[in-house]
């Protein structure tokens, strides 16, 4: 559907109105209430972290990650594929202004752990991500 917008002249203030971080709390596979804020965006962080982007057609094709096709892949490869689709991934959403400080730990040949920062409109998050490989 398609507003209709009537009235409006070149030079007329529009101002733009933030939506709320309010949603739905989750914990374990059961929703127990709502949340807002950083707890909200610790959330948000997580489940686009954890969608693998284009598998499922509930998401938009702009949610989530790309990772499943780094399976196999030269190490050296996977860290920077790593870095560049997790910032990717996560700079879709508006509240969040950049993603920093990657660390990568190979503590097995099969998995490749990576930790780093997430700069929000409400503070700084540190998040992490495993992988196989």
């Amino acid at each position: 559907m398609i507003p209709k917008i009537e009235n409006i002249n070149i030079g007329d203030e529009i101002e733009i109105v933030e939506e709320p971080t309010y949603t739905w709390k989750i914990e374990g596979n059961r929703i127990v209430g709502y949340t807002d804020g950083l707890e909200a965006m610790k959330q948000a962080i997580y489940l686009i972290l954890n969608v693998e982007r284009y598998k499922h057609e509930i998401y938009d094709w702009d949610y989530g990650v790309e990772l499943a096709n780094l399976f196999g892949k030269d190490k050296a490869y996977v860290y920077s594929e790593l870095k560049r689709r997790i910032k990717e991934a996560l700079m879709t959403d508006n509240r969040i202004t950049d993603v920093t400080n990657f660390e990568f730990e190979n503590p097995d040949r099969d998995t490749i752990h990576v930790k780093f920062t997430v700069h929000t409109v409400f503070g700084d998050i540190e998040a992490s991500r495993e992988v196989s490989v």
